[in-house]
């Protein structure tokens, strides 16, 4: 209760009666008045009369203490026996607070964030969000449920925004161990056939078992090293990218038995093939018009380094001219098909045929260059149905088609087959989806028998125009006419000889973008794409293990002839492995060297300090058998100025909040007119006296 006044005159004038009753009061009793005291009583009461005072009650309820409970649901809390640890945790603590009506648990639960590339553990974010609308007074602790791996500690507790205990229960077991790799330094570009080195480390963390580690590591798929490393130390790797565009390096090391999770036990590197220069080798057989379209477009590429020879006198020109008075530069074939074919990454035969130039074991050297991973490119006139055919050489043994023997003289226009508009040589290619495509006519071809391959641009009556096939680990393409100089030159339109010569050889140098059977991955943010190449049917739908361990599937739809993509949105983040049929793919989501992964044995000493300086408990929620132990809990009043070692203190509140107020008038009614009235009464006894 407290005293308050409602004056009904100003406090001006109160005042300034109470100075005029003061001195008259005075005067009578300096002189001796009769009655002066009856007086003095007389006027005070007159003057506390006009003051009203009010007698007033409050009714006040007292306040809840908010105690947050941070729980901790990151990537690394996600270990089952960890998510088991945690939901006992949970349950104990809510059912031990609930024994206390005026403490509030508010469970906030603190998990990746979705929008950040780079996972981590932020429960010191979750805790102020979770408080951002309480008082400071009213908080009376905060309980962090962890494995201890926090990534925004505060520099001291003075950050926290309040002044009350901080405890830690930690998840996990004291003796736990793990055992990551890591890549320290790599490079993201290199030249194709030429050595890079990059350097990763195997870590163990917590009580490392000191064994060394065996590093398995493959390039696209294949297996290129398995090499020792000591847990600790950096580990050089030298390697050779083997073709253009993305390759994808794959480390992984054996999990050892008892370690916490192997989720950590791979890593990805992706490096750019870069191709230095193309080195092509075109070899004419004779001078044609088309001659001219192959060299154009290969000299207007200033990647590639073009060596090209046309046969102008074959052996069998025999004029009688001095070999001396000649100006024609004679064909190094020793120098071309024996000591350097292997510096080529290309050979085109145009409109070439077996004359004697070349001898004939030099076509086998071509078939086992090929065999071994090179790539031939022919482009066939008639020669190549006559008797002189480089069919009729070992040449045949890789060829994808043999010639009949006869050539087709008519005009057609080029076509997809059903296989070319999925494959990605011509899949798309300008004027393909017009019919009759928007393109010009040819007028020959060379027919074959049985192609191999894939036949994925026919002439006349659906026969062959375009076959692709492979030859052990290399690749061969034959273009079955010679007319493709017609769309150079723009007869009735031309037509997309640029894009199409260009596919073609990126395709016989293994280009990963032009492979008809792939399987590729691409992250954004949390979103995963998944693209399926194809030149057969459905290929159904992929399946996706997440870091976890957890799979999923992701349904793919045709987003063009041969070529099925699907997105889906991941919680987690790490390296995802794709699989779909017998191809595999693997791509990481979020940053590479995330925080969330460096680390994933569970501590209490990150928390520690915070919570000594604040007097809290950081103690682990698990016996080693792994039965739940939680400390019991002690209210107390009043600031918290000692930890207890068994106990998480938590600071009740004595804030209240008002719910009403009651107000009584000390003068108001019969109670102050008869005080008025004895007064006055009083001093009227005296002076009649």
């Amino acid at each position: 209760m407290t005293i308050d006044f409602a004056p009904f005159l100003p406090w001006s004038a109160l005042i300034a009666l109470g100075v005029i009753a003061a001195i008259i009061v005075g005067l009578g009793l300096w002189r001796g008045v009769r009655g002066a005291w009856l007086r003095t009583l007389g006027a005070a009461a007159l003057l506390v009369a006009l003051a009203n005072p009010l007698l007033l009650q409050e009714d006040r309820e007292q306040l809840t203490t908010v105690v947050p409970i941070i729980v901790d649901r990151s990537q690394s809390q996600q270990i089952p026996e960890r998510a088991r640890m945690t939901d006992e945790a949970l349950a104990g603590l809510k059912e031990r607070l609930a024994r206390f009506p005026r403490i509030e648990p508010r469970v906030v639960e603190a998990r990746d964030n979705e929008m950040s590339d780079t996972p981590s553990t932020q429960l010191f974010a979750a805790l102020s969000s979770a408080i951002a609308d309480v008082p400071p007074a009213r908080i009376g602790g905060a309980i962090m449920l962890t494995d201890g791996q926090v990534h925004d500690l505060p520099a001291s507790s003075q950050a926290l925004g309040f002044n009350a205990p901080l405890h830690g229960l930690i998840t996990g077991k004291p003796d736990e161990f793990d055992r990551r790799i890591e890549v320290i330094r790599a490079p993201r570009f290199g030249i194709v056939g030429e050595e890079q080195q990059l350097v990763f480390r195997v870590q163990d963390d917590g009580n490392s078992p000191g064994t060394t580690a065996t590093v398995s590591v493959r390039m696209n798929g294949e297996e290129i090293a398995t090499l020792p490393a000591t847990p600790g130390q950096e580990t050089p790797l030298t390697f050779k990218p083997p073709r253009g565009g993305n390759n994808v390096m794959e480390f992984s090391v054996a999990e050892v038995p008892g370690e916490i999770t192997a989720t950590n036990n791979r890593a990805v590197h992706l490096i750019e093939g870069i191709r230095e220069n193309l080195r092509v080798l075109l070899v004419s057989g004779e001078p044609h018009a088309g001659e001219r379209a192959w060299r154009n477009l290969l000299k207007s590429d200033a990647s590639v380094d073009l060596v090209h020879f046309t046969i102008l006198r074959p052996p069998e020109k025999q004029d009688g001219t001095p070999i001396n008075e000649l100006s024609l530069i004679a064909f190094p074939t020793r120098e071309l098909f024996v000591d350097k074919i292997n510096d080529f990454d290309l050979i085109i035969f145009d409109r070439y045929q077996h004359r004697g130039v070349l001898p004939i074991l030099y076509y086998d050297y071509i078939a086992q260059y090929v065999e071994n991973g090179g790539a031939l490119l022919i482009a066939a006139g008639p020669e190549h149905a006559g008797q002189d055919s480089i069919a009729l050489t070992p040449l045949s043994a890789i060829l994808p088609a043999n010639p009949t023997g006869d050539v087709e003289q008519r005009a057609f226009y080029p076509r997809l087959s059903e296989e070319g508009k999925k494959h990605p040589v011509t899949r798309g290619l300008d004027g393909a989806n017009d019919e009759p495509p928007h393109w010009g006519r040819w007028f020959r071809t060379v027919s074959v028998d049985h192609p191999l391959g894939e036949t994925v641009m026919v002439g006349a009556d659906n026969a062959p125009l375009l076959v692709l096939n492979r030859a052990r680990e290399g690749r061969v393409a034959m273009l079955l006419s010679d007319q493709g100089w017609l769309w150079a030159r723009g007869f009735e339109g031309g037509g997309p000889h640029v894009s199409l010569y260009r596919r073609i050889a990126h395709w016989l140098m293994k280009e990963p973008a032009l492979e008809e059977e792939a399987l590729t991955a691409r992250s954004t943010g949390r979103t995963l794409e998944v693209t399926r190449q194809t030149i057969g049917d459905d290929p159904g739908p992929a399946r996706i293990t997440y870091p976890s361990g957890k799979t999923s599937e992701l349904i793919l739809t045709a987003d063009s002839p041969g070529l099925y993509r699907g997105e889906i949105r991941v919680d987690e983040t790490g390296l995802f492995e794709i699989a779909n049929g017998e191809l595999n793919a693997l791509v990481h989501v979020g940053a590479v060297d995330a925080p969330e992964f460096k680390a994933m044995i569970s501590t209490p000493d990150k928390l520690k300090p915070v919570s000594d300086e604040t007097r809290g408990l950081v103690r682990r929620v698990a016996e080693n058998d792994g039965s739940l132990d939680l400390p019991a809990i002690l209210p107390v009043r009043g600031l918290v100025r000692v930890a207890d070692d068994e106990r998480m203190v938590i600071r009740m509140t004595d804030e209240t909040i008002l719910k009403g107020v009651r107000t009584i008038p000390l003068f108001a009614g019969f109670a102050g007119v008869g005080i008025l009235l004895f007064a006055f009464g009083a001093m009227w006894w005296r002076e009649g006296r």
